[in-house]
């Protein structure tokens, strides 16, 4: 907890009301997200938001697999509309408490894809593609040049190297 920002999560929730109309309180307060986004009913309409039919069951139940399972089903859906493994939480970050941080920082990586489903997005907009096509001989042009990160070869040689004697001092 020591890395969680009352900030980082408010923008967040504030984020998820502008495109949900959800939720009621967008205090950063940790207690507060994990009230918001606990059963995950509000993460699988941010989804549902972001893209149609893109989870098509919500559980409304306050039982634990059910809910677990809805929080499962928004990570899979943050899976395919990009965000990196690296910045998915795990079920039990949320639905324990035990790092809401992991939380806040996969939100935000969906934020930054907002843009990309015609949504607002949050955060810095992502790069885009720039793919360049080199010719055959451009390619072959910078297979004679000695790149500076090998050194030089001028001046090379091997005074001062002595084979199977030690040094005496």
């Amino acid at each position: 907890m020591s890395k969680y920002s009352e900030e980082h999560a408010a923008e967040v929730l504030e984020w998820i009301y502008e495109i949900t109309g959800m939720p009621d309180n967008l205090s950063g307060n940790p207690d507060n997200v994990f009230e918001q986004l606990r059963d995950g009913v509000l993460l699988c309409k941010l989804a549902n938001a972001l893209q149609p039919n893109s989870i098509r069951r919500i559980q409304e139940s306050k039982m634990a697999f059910k809910c677990m399972e809805n929080i499962n089903c928004f990570l899979e859906a943050a899976r395919k509309f990009g965000v990196p493994n690296e910045e998915l939480f795990q079920t039990v970050d949320l639905w324990e408490k035990q790092n809401l941080n992991a939380v806040v920082i996969c939100l935000q990586a969906l934020g930054r894809k907002g843009a990309k489903f015609g949504k607002p997005a949050i955060g810095p907009k992502e790069a885009e593609k720039n793919a360049r096509q080199f010719t055959e001989e451009q390619l072959r042009a910078g297979d004679t040049v000695i790149s500076l990160q090998y050194g030089s070869n001028k001046g090379a040689n091997q005074s001062g190297l002595n084979f199977g004697n030690t040094r005496h001092m």
